[in-house]
């Protein structure tokens, strides 16, 4: 994916359940990428149907005794990807081998050629410009921890400019269960 146009939706920690309105928004989306905690190959598969083109790596609760689906899917799961885009690399690393308090200097570190990192595992949507490369945090795009409703990024690609836009969607209210009452005839 090297064009000089793209737009390439980035979420992470789904755990087995992706939102329904990021999969809509995957559709304007020339390609998926997931930064680990995929939990299901539903999830997989229903980035796939809407986007077309889908990268993910596996993230710390990606193992076989919690995985929704089918074992290929997860074995196929790699540690971290790099991506050449047009004007530079997103790397992919889920970021849970890097202790919090030191994480976004031990990824910058660790990947010091990428134009930006796309990391999970906290579940809290961030964007760190501060130096290069720039870190990346998508949230929670499921349901589990997603503090304040489901989150992604969209990353916009024109000729070798970089435009990224959050996305929070509210939490939706659980349907409220009729209460009915017997009475006496």
């Amino acid at each position: 994916m090297t064009g000089n146009a793209a737009r390439v939706l980035l979420l992470a920690d789904t755990h087995g359940v992706l939102d329904p309105r990021i999969a809509e928004l995957a559709q304007d989306c020339d390609l998926a990428v997931h930064a680990g905690d995929v939990g299901a190959s539903a999830v997989l598969e229903a980035l796939s149907r809407a986007a077309g083109r889908v990268l993910a790596v596996r993230g710390n609760n990606d193992v076989p005794g919690k995985w929704l689906g089918m074992a290929a899917d997860l074995a196929a799961l790699p540690e971290y990807v790099e991506i050449p885009l047009a004007g530079g690399t997103l790397v992919v690393d889920h970021g849970h081998r890097h202790p919090a308090s030191r994480r976004h200097a031990r990824l910058r570190a660790a990947h010091p050629t990428a134009r930006a990192v796309l990391y999970g595992h906290s579940h809290h949507l961030l964007q760190d410009y501060a130096a290069a490369p720039w870190l990346l945090n998508p949230g929670a795009a499921g349901r589990a921890r997603t503090f304040g409703g489901a989150s992604c990024l969209v990353l916009e690609i024109t000729s070798n400019a970089w435009l990224i836009t959050a996305y929070r969607f509210p939490i939706r209210p659980k349907p409220r269960r009729e209460s009915r009452r017997r009475v006496p005839t």
